[in-house]
């Protein structure tokens, strides 16, 4: 069997009369023409899914294009993975750099933005003893636990700061510069661009300018960002970055990225049981073993996709969708919205809590009462600095009359 044959039998779906039809210039509030793209996914029936930032689900075209490569590597086994995966591997890592306008060499696969950045964080080698590293409430759990974990394991003081709310955009950067005064044995720092806990878009190009000011390296967690928001990672002026396909671009679970400016792929330390790569040495910090061939085989249909609706479409759609409830609530006397009304600083998710009510079994209780009243699925998030809240994140196919159901429930619970 030979390249061609295999390429032949993996090749992407052919688009669907509907998927033709996308309009990257159509407008955020044409609910005809977005009831085009919302008819392309399969979804959970008798339920408003507002709870789509855990993982995004995959259109019809890319689940198919999946399913076909599942088949392709489960009949051909080893004779694809040892034969055809890394040439085809190496022309999806082409095609994402491209997108992300970074170089092919300066990314490396991974299964989800966590490895990523656990590899990124746990392999920052210019830590020295007594040196600090600095992040905030609004971090990712995990990643939050791998800078503390640094202080057993480098002999480093850990330093988390709380981020202020309501939040500016000045006022963010100022709480980095801020902290940075404070702490100036601070030699890494981590800093997310979108918030899992309430969304939040922070300035990142601009704090890692104050950072690197300050001889400060800074790791970036964009897992909610690509496929979001309208963005190539030069913008962000970032050296270590870690995404993912899963949640916002639609790829199969298990798909994530690892970016590296290719002068600073030496600050990250080669992970355990890589093995030797002069081509690739940005493949040797991190090591995955197997991986799922078919799910990074399909992040081809799924950046199709996503290409076809067009990513600045799609993030005014999820902003319209977002500022639909949340703005038309953020004066209620009940309702406390943790977003800012800056669309600087905003994306499709936001997060709310009733007023008064800051504990994690409150907003726990509140998530299962949207769901069992109202039929809206939503989730409790804590870890935010001034308490527990309720995070509710729309998708692309969310339609307008899915906010005006979730308006309606908050109105009567607040």
């Amino acid at each position: 069997m030979d390249r061609r044959s295999v390429l032949a039998g993996l090749a992407a779906i052919p688009a669907s009369p509907a998927l033709a039809h996308f309009d990257p210039g159509a407008g955020p509030a044409d609910e005809a023409y977005w009831r085009t793209i919302a008819a392309q996914y399969d979804l959970p029936s008798g339920v408003i899914q507002l709870e789509n930032g855990n993982f995004g689900a995959m259109a019809r075209p890319v689940w198919q294009a999946y399913g076909r490569a599942l088949e392709r590597v489960n009949r051909d086994t080893s004779l694809y993975a040892r034969r055809t995966f890394d040439p085809d591997l190496a022309r999806i890592r082409g095609r994402v750099a491209a997108t992300l306008g970074v170089g092919a060499d300066e990314i490396a696969f991974t299964r989800g933005a966590t490895e990523a950045l656990m590899a990124l964080i746990t392999g920052y080698n210019r830590l020295r003893a007594g040196d600090q590293v600095l992040f905030a409430d609004l971090d990712y759990d995990s990643t939050q636990a791998a800078m503390t974990w640094l202080q057993g394991h480098r002999g480093v003081q850990a330093v988390k700061i709380s981020l202020p709310e309501p939040a500016t955009r000045q006022n963010l950067i100022d709480a980095y510069d801020q902290a940075l005064s404070r702490q100036p044995r601070v030699r890494m720092m981590l800093l997310t661009q979108v918030s899992h806990r309430t969304g939040l878009v922070v300035p990142v190009g601009d704090i890692i300018e104050v950072a690197r000011h300050r001889g400060v390296d800074v790791i970036v967690d964009s897992a909610h960002a690509w496929g979001q928001l309208d963005f190539h990672l030069p913008d962000l002026k970032a050296d270590f970055v870690g995404l993912t396909a899963q949640k916002w671009i639609g790829a199969p679970l298990g798909v994530g990225l690892l970016y590296i400016r290719r002068e600073h792929i030496g600050a990250i330390d080669t992970a355990a049981g890589a093995e030797a790569d002069a081509d690739h040495p940005i493949d040797q910090r991190v090591h995955t073993g197997t991986t799922n061939l078919a799910g990074f085989l399909a992040l081809d249909a799924a950046l199709d996709f996503q290409e076809a609706i067009g990513i600045a479409a799609k993030e005014r759609r999820l902003r319209h969708l977002r500022d639909l409830w949340a703005e038309r609530l953020r004066d209620h006397p009940g309702i406390d919205i943790l977003t800012p009304s800056d669309a600087r600083l905003t994306c499709a998710i936001s997060s709310f809590r009733l007023r008064g009510r800051t504990g994690a079994d409150q907003n726990r209780a509140l998530a299962a009462l949207l769901l069992e009243r109202f039929g809206i699925f939503t989730v409790e998030r804590s870890g935010v600095a001034s308490g527990g809240c309720v995070r509710v994140t729309p998708g692309a196919f969310t339609s307008e009359a899915d906010i005006d159901a979730l308006i309606a429930a908050l109105k009567a619970l607040a």
